[in-house]
Order: C-alpha cells, then structure tokens, then sequence
C-alpha cells in the first residue's frame, strides 16, 4: 500500500478514536442524561462541568486529550516513511472525530482539549504552548470558546514557525491549520455571541443544574 493511502486509512482511524463521546458517555452515566441536551449541546469538559461537575468536567477533559494523544503515538510507533502525513491526518482525524462522532449524529465537542492532545503527541512545542495559553484564558478568563480558539491559533503558529525553520514536518503545520479550522467552524455560535456582547464566562464556583437543560441549550 502506498504512503498516501496508508496516510489516509491512519486519518480514518483517528476519526473513530475522535468520535468516541467519552463526554457523553460520563454524564449519561453519572446523571442519567444527554449532554447534548443541556447548556451549549456540546460533549466537551466545559459543557460537561456544567451538567455533572467538576470530577465529570475534568475527567471528560483527560479523556479527551488522551485519545488525541492515542491516536498520534499509535500511528508514529506502527507507521514510517510518509513524511509525518500519517499522524498528521490522525491528529486531524481525532479532533474531526471529536466534533463530528459518527456514534452521536455527527455531534460532539469544540475540539480543544483533543487539539491540545494531538498537538503534544505530534510535537510537543507546538502543544504545550498552547496547553499553557488555552488553560490560562479557561481558568482566569473564564472563556472556554476563547481558550479554544486560542489553542488552535498556537498550534497552527508554533508547528508552521517548527516547519519553516525545518524543526519538524510541513505535514505538521497543515494539521495544525486544518485543527484550527474545525475549531472554528465547532465555534460559530459562540463567535457570534462574542461579537454581540453577549458570551458567557464559565463560572467555577456555580453551575445550572440538569433540570434547566430544556431552556438552556444556546448558551456557549
């Protein structure tokens, strides 16, 4: 099989790596509900705090970096010689996966934390600043949208800086790009908000309970 279509297949498999809902899998567990039904709709840790809390939020969050970092390293220790566009489409795969999952009606998350921890497996200073930067706008910021995109923008800046200078692969930097689209795309709604004034910080100290989830699907 030819380095492209291998490329291709390992892409595909990080799509059904991303497309497990461990979010919606941890609050249909913990609280007998959807998640999707309740605060922005979404699977992620931020959406999954408010609907079950802070042990349900942040293992969501592990969960989630930790199939991007899966997907990455199974790749890179079983496939070679592509010139990195084998991990590269799995990582893009995994966050594609996370935001669009094939097991619940092509919907998920944001895809920030899967960002996060597909960037740290493919190349590390190009992750970890943005882990730094995204978790400092969640936590002091209170902007789980904003630390998202702002995930992705660091992502795709570091990996093209790391190709341009030949530190790493060109097939990099397009992932990271391509990730910073999805992002994008998953945070339409809330860049509107953002726009008009009317986006939502997280409080960490009080959240909604499930009972409001039939009236509050729009927030971010």
């Amino acid at each position: 099989m030819s380095a492209f279509w291998i490329s291709i297949a390992c892409g595909l498999a990080g799509y059904l790596i991303g497309s497990i809902p461990f979010g919606w899998l941890i609050v249909k567990l913990v609280k007998g509900i959807d998640v999707r039904q309740f605060g922005s709709g979404r699977t992620g840790g931020t959406n999954v705090f408010r609907a079950a809390g802070v042990a349900a939020g942040l293992a969501t969050a592990i969960l989630d970096v930790l199939k991007g970092v899966a997907a990455v390293l199974i790749v890179r220790q079983f496939i070679a010689d592509t010139a990195g566009w084998a991990e590269a489409l799995a990582g893009f795969g995994v966050v594609l996966g996370h935001n669009a999952s094939c097991f619940l009606n092509f919907r998920g998350g944001a895809g920030g934390a899967t960002a996060v921890g597909t960037s740290i497996a493919i190349w590390p200073w190009g992750g970890l600043p943005a882990f730094v930067i995204g978790s400092l706008m969640l936590f002091v910021g209170g902007y789980a949208s904003i630390a998202s995109m702002l995930a992705g923008t660091t992502v795709a800046i570091a990996n093209t800086i790391g190709a341009v200078f030949g530190v790493t692969h060109w097939a990099y930097a397009a992932y990271g790009w391509g990730v910073l689209g999805l992002i994008l795309i998953a945070l339409r709604p809330n860049i509107e908000r953002l726009r008009a004034g009317t986006e939502k910080r997280v409080s960490w100290f009080k959240r909604a309970g499930p009972a409001q989830s039939g009236s509050s699907a729009t927030q971010p």
